[in-house]
């Protein structure tokens, strides 16, 4: 009888152990599913937003029906899958190095169907391959993404959002993004100069037609704001003049072209006194101004102190300086990407876009203002 009740009380407690180990794995179970289930949310405590043209694009314009593409050998010959993705590079683009540096995934196009669930919450890539500020730049690349359409689209993203996180979430979400913002340089060499006695150069003389691309600007600059956008990094234009397609057409002895220079002085100061004023008026550092004809010019001027043998000679491309046409199967190409700083006729190759990236990272007030993005990082971090 002893031996009877001591097995019965066995019995009892291993029920009770196995009981409680149940519990503990159930709990355990839902706090992992929990967690998983933040992880997305978490994961988009600083989405990632770009708008502009070649120079930012990650695809979009594969899905439309225009010439201005990249999306066919040799482009992407360096990225990870060695396929051309629709980027301007031979491998990674600026928005790609900033994810890298901010600790993101890379943005997917707007347009890309493989943008959608828990995949919206990393942010969005709007922009388009040819655009300018004003809606008659890129006319010859007929259908194009243009900036007020990208703006659109980042209307509709936020509905997408909300809808998927709830109304709050999705409008914390954006007001916590890093946004990027490039236009410019195509409303020179894709409008005012792209022929002689174009109609927007027999509109306006130079200066004046500065004055109104600024005033278009600032319309735009202010419907980001108005559509939530907190923190954003806009980049003045390169130095048009210097690159390899410019001289091509402009140059006999690699001087840069003196009208695209002299356009680009004229247009970058204008955007730094723009984001100043308005920056002022919000009462807060939201528009961060990048400096890229800086950014350009150093590896301009001295290649080999960054690594390059030439920054006049593209990579890929054909004539003089490998300047004239597209980068197509049938271009020359060079055999060593990292040591041009042009990878075809207007856009840099990876390294020169790792150098930029690494300046709005860490880059003096003479590259970044008021701040660089490490800075921006740190400050918004504790917010």
């Amino acid at each position: 009888m002893e031996e009877n009740s001591r097995t019965r009380r066995i019995r009892r407690n291993s029920k009770n152990v196995v009981s409680s180990s149940m519990l503990v794995f159930i709990v355990c179970s839902v706090l992992i599913n929990w967690s998983i289930v933040q992880t997305p949310q978490a994961e988009a405590a600083r989405a990632f937003f770009v708008f502009g043209d070649s120079l930012v694009d990650n695809g979009n314009n594969n899905f439309l029906a225009t010439t201005a593409r990249a999306d066919s050998y040799p482009y992407g010959i360096d990225s990870p899958s060695h396929r051309a993705s629709g980027r301007f590079s031979n491998g990674l683009n600026m928005p790609d190095l900033i994810s890298e540096k901010i600790g993101s995934e890379p943005t997917l196009p707007y347009l890309s169907p493989q943008l959608d669930g828990e995949r919206l919450l990393i942010g969005a890539n709007f922009a388009s391959a040819g655009i300018g500020i004003l809606n008659d730049t890129g006319v010859q690349f007929i259908n194009i993404i243009r900036i007020r359409n990208q703006l659109e689209y980042f209307k509709q993203y936020q509905r997408r959002v909300a809808a998927l996180i709830g109304e709050k979430e999705g409008q914390d979400l954006v007001n916590q993004a890093l946004v990027l913002i490039t236009l410019g340089g195509n409303d020179f060499v894709n409008n005012y100069y792209l022929v002689p006695f174009s109609a927007r150069s027999r509109q306006f003389a130079l200066p004046d037609y500065v004055v109104f691309l600024i005033s278009e600007y600032r319309k735009i600059l202010e419907s980001l704001y108005e559509l939530g956008a907190r923190r954003v990094l806009v980049t003045g234009t390169g130095p048009l003049g210097c690159v390899p397609a410019e001289l091509a057409l402009h140059s006999s002895n690699g001087e840069c072209a003196a009208q695209l220079q002299a356009a680009v002085n004229l247009f970058n100061p204008q955007l730094v006194q723009l984001l100043n004023q308005l920056n002022s008026q919000i009462g807060s550092d939201v528009f961060i101004s990048a400096n890229a004809f800086t950014m350009h010019l150093d590896f301009v001027n001295n290649p080999q102190q960054y690594g390059f043998v030439t920054s006049k000679v593209a990579c890929c491309g054909q004539g003089a300086y490998n300047g004239i046409g597209l980068c197509t199967p049938a271009s020359n190409l060079c055999p060593n990407r990292d040591l041009y700083a042009f990878w075809d006729p207007f856009h840099p190759s990876e390294k020169a876009n790792r150098l930029i990236v690494d300046r709005f990272m860490t880059g003096s007030t003479q590259y970044m203002s008021p701040m660089n993005l490490s800075t921006i990082m740190e400050l918004d971090s504790r917010t």
